[in-house]
This record gives C-alpha cells, structure tokens and sequence, in this order.
C-alpha cells in the first residue's frame, strides 16, 4: 500500500498542538500569511519544536513573491535557524525572467549542509514548470509543493499529472486551493503528498487551526 502524507502550514505552537492531534504528518511554519508565508524566527520555531514532535519544515522566504530580499540575510536566517533546532526546510527562488533561481537557491543551500528540504510553489510561477522540476530536482530537493498553475490545482491538473508520473526524481506534494473533492482524482494519478492551509481554518488565518478539519483531511488523504 503506497503511504500517503498530509501536511500542514503552522504559524505558532497551538497550531502545531491541533494539527498532531488531528493527524497530520508533518507541518510547514511560515509566518506573515498576509504575504503568503515568510521566514518564522528562531524563538517561533524553538515553541513549536517544544509542542510537537512532527517533523517541521521551516520557510526561508524573506519577500512576498519569489525573489529574494537580501541573499546575505537568507542565509543568516537559515544559520540561525539550525541552531534553533530547524533539520528541515521550505525554499524557492525565481529570477527576473521566470526561471529558477539556481544561483540563489544554491547560496542558501550553503547553510542547509545536507538538510531535506522543499522547493514551493515558485515552481507554478515559473516560466516552464514541467521544465522547472528537472532544475530544482538537480538542486537537491525531496519534495516540490505544486499546485500545476498560479491559479491553484483545479487549473493545473493536467500538469500535476505529468509531474506525478515523475516522483522517481522527488516527490510531488499537491496544495495550492486544494479542494477535499480534488484528492481522489489526485491520488488516482500517483499524487501522494498533500499539503492544506486556509482548508483546516474555517475562521480564516487570523482564527485557530482546527484539529477536527485536519482529521477530516487526514482521513481523507
């Protein structure tokens, strides 16, 4: 029986709480929803590492979009983080004419020193994502968080399928809109990752996660 995986985005340590007890298998802690999740600090992630003992993947992203801020300070970060506790990671960078950002992501990966990490959904922004899977693949990632299309899953279904067919290089993780009705389609065409945010929070970001939706999603999955 293929295992599948939820994960969960996290913004403090209550969420992590919830999101054990509903069943997920690993969290993303971001912080700053309102720019679609930046890096968190080193005091937010020592609290969640505290309340839970599910593996956490932790962004480094220092600017909504997918250039970097500041490459000097991406890298601080992600050495403060590791000493905080942080052996997973979240990252993805785009150049100016939308493709992957291989010098950047290469600089940050300096500090990371052999860490498993995920490359997000820069890769539904890029000029060529299905092209975009072999570079960032080559880069030394586990896993790529996709959606297929900037406009979310229910658009990109097509090439989510393809990218399915090529998890022998790294896993597909599928979250971006992600709809409960999406996941059967999904995991009949070899989808096995899942990855949920505003989907467990009825109340919207600014309310609690809810550990009740993410056994829902859990089940489901």
């Amino acid at each position: 029986m293929v295992q599948t995986m939820l994960e969960v985005i996290a913004l403090d340590a209550a969420d992590a709480v919830a999101a054990q007890a509903g069943g997920a298998h690993r969290l993303e802690l971001v912080t700053d929803m309102a720019a679609d999740g930046l890096t968190p600090s080193p005091d937010l992630l020592r609290s969640v590492l505290a309340a839970t003992d599910l593996p956490v993947r932790v962004m480094l992203r220092d600017a909504a979009g997918f250039a970097p801020g500041s490459v000097d300070g991406l890298r601080r970060d992600a050495a403060a983080l590791r000493e905080a506790g942080a052996t997973e990671f979240v990252l993805g960078f785009l150049d100016g004419s939308g493709w992957v950002d291989q010098d950047t992501c290469r600089a940050v990966l300096t500090e990371l020193d052999g860490c498993r990490w995920t490359f997000h959904r820069a890769l539904d922004n890029s000029a060529d994502p299905e092209a975009a899977w072999g570079v960032v693949a080559g880069l030394g990632c586990d896993t790529v968080l996709a959606s297929g299309s900037p406009r979310g899953v229910a658009d990109g279904f097509p090439v989510l399928e393809r990218l399915a067919a090529r998890q022998d290089e790294v896993a597909l993780l599928v979250g971006g809109g992600l709809q409960q009705d999406q996941v059967g389609p999904l995991k009949a065409v070899g989808a096995t990752g899942f990855h949920v945010g505003s989907a467990v929070r009825p109340g919207g970001w600014d309310a609690p996660l809810s550990a009740d939706a993410v056994r829902t999603w859990a089940n489901l999955v």
